[in-house]
């Protein structure tokens, strides 16, 4: 999304629709936009699109761009079904020239048939805040996104791509910035060209690793941002002969790559988390309490959507790495300004959900998150006392081992399994693509597997 103004239109200008509505070309052209990237992901957080010149942008405004879905990946379709068609949100129009002069960005939601696509993420986001707002509710978000800078070596390896970044505690370390500062600055200043309002960019805790934070918005613009900055990571980082790598843990032995996602719900300007709670000590409402409930009770299946790949939990089963933290929860915990727990609330107005991961498709894991929460607010769900520093409550969920573990949970989870666009078919499709990406991964022979085997018998 792009605080860019929306051009007026002016007394005597061609319009291809009624009178006076501003139309996709009229907002490139006003932007010396020549191409647009019309764009969606996959479930799997892929991005897909279609490269339209601005002459054809009243094509693509009114439907005409097809996708052939089971090309465009795990997206609910098989060879024989209909076109995805690509329909564009307006609002989401964004400008990139950092990356190529002239192009925009724009995320579409996929249709077939004349009907929203319920296999589509950002369609899922969507139903999930539609159902939010019939209850009178909007959520906000805020997105931590980390990334590794790494080349991948002849050997297929992979080493940091500054060579001199190789501490075991690089965290904040100034030089390491200074080193990457073109790339850095880089990114900032797109972030702040876009008016998303990026406030920080520091070194994190493994060597290559790094965070560049922007404010918080509504839900679904949160989503996009979090998908185009991935865009805008990869391209930028490539053009300096760089890889940005979102993978949760592409180094056995250093800290993974998290996704934390920052939640509040809202009723208009009013902020529903802050209340009196009672004496639990966190300056929450009940409501709050109820949302946190919620998410902690459905923990283990949402893993399958905040942990969504088999090396996720290479990242949240480490015991330790080089730093001596790995900074992924374990439990189903919460508790106050506390990085190790799943939940943390570092204020009254918001929580943090930080058992998210790298690979994490934001439409997916947003939406997710708010359903298993609005189940615990229906319910009145009570999560108990705050956990103290490092604790976690008895009988707390573990949270899952292996994908194929978080695959289990959620076919358990009556309530997770049907939250993609209220359809539990959706959610057995996704698990059952989940189930497979296990197996294929667990069928292939790793090299520890021979070093462990070969000769031991």
């Amino acid at each position: 999304m792009t605080s860019v103004a929306t051009p007026e239109v002016q007394t005597g200008q061609s319009v291809p629709a009624e009178a006076g509505r501003i139309s996709l070309a009229d907002i490139a052209k006003a932007h010396d936009v020549r191409f647009l990237l019309a764009t969606f992901v996959d479930m799997t957080g892929k991005p897909c699109a279609k490269l339209v010149p601005v002459e054809a942008a009243d094509e693509l405004e009114a439907g005409a761009m097809g996708f052939a879905g089971y090309a465009a990946g795990l997206i609910g379709q098989k060879p024989q079904d209909s076109d995805l068609i690509a329909v564009p949100d307006l609002t989401s129009f964004t400008p990139v020239p950092f990356i190529k002069e002239g192009l925009a960005i724009i995320h579409c939601d996929p249709h077939v048939d004349g009907k929203p696509w319920p296999y589509a993420p950002r369609v899922i986001l969507k139903s999930t805040l539609a159902r939010l707002a019939g209850q009178g509710m909007q959520a906000k978000v805020g997105a931590e996104v980390e990334y590794f800078l790494v080349n991948k070596n002849p050997d297929g390896s992979l080493s940091t791509a500054d060579a001199r970044d190789d501490s075991p505690r690089p965290c904040y370390d100034a030089r390491g910035v200074t080193r990457m500062y073109e790339h850095l600055t880089s990114i900032s200043e797109a972030m702040n060209g876009l008016g998303w309002g990026n406030y920080a960019n520091d070194h994190e805790d493994a060597a290559g690793q790094f965070e560049q934070n922007f404010n918080y918005a509504d839900a679904l613009t949160t989503a996009d941002r979090v998908v185009t900055l991935r865009y805008i990571l990869n391209i930028l980082a490539e053009q300096r002969g760089m890889t940005a790598t979102f993978m949760p843990k592409p180094f056995t032995d250093r800290t993974g790559t998290g996704l934390h996602f920052h939640l509040s719900l809202w009723s208009g300007a009013d902020a529903l988390f802050p209340g009196d709670d009672g004496g639990r000590g966190l300056g929450l409402s009940d409501l709050a309490y109820s949302f946190i409930g919620g998410i902690l009770e459905h923990a283990p299946a949402l893993q399958a959507f905040l942990a969504p790949t088999v090396n996720s939990y290479k990242r949240s089963g480490a015991i330790t790495s080089s730093s001596g933290a790995t900074w992924s929860p374990r439990k189903a915990s919460f508790g106050g300004n506390d990085r190790t727990h799943m939940i943390r609330v570092p204020d009254e107005k918001r929580i943090e959900l930080r058992s998210g991961d790298g690979s994490a498709n934001p439409y997916l894991a947003i939406a997710t998150a708010i359903e298993a929460g609005l189940d615990g607010v229906t319910k009145g769900t009570d999560p108990g006392a705050p956990c103290g520093p490092g604790e976690a409550r008895e009988g707390a969920h573990l949270l899952p081992a292996t994908l194929l573990h978080a695959v289990e949970a959620l076919r358990r989870d009556p309530v997770i399994l049907a939250s993609l666009s209220g359809d539990e078919a959706i959610g057995e499709y996704y698990a059952d693509a989940k189930e497979e990406e296990f197996l294929s991964w667990h069928n292939q022979v790793s090299d520890w597997e021979i070093r462990t085997y070969l000769t031991s018998i």
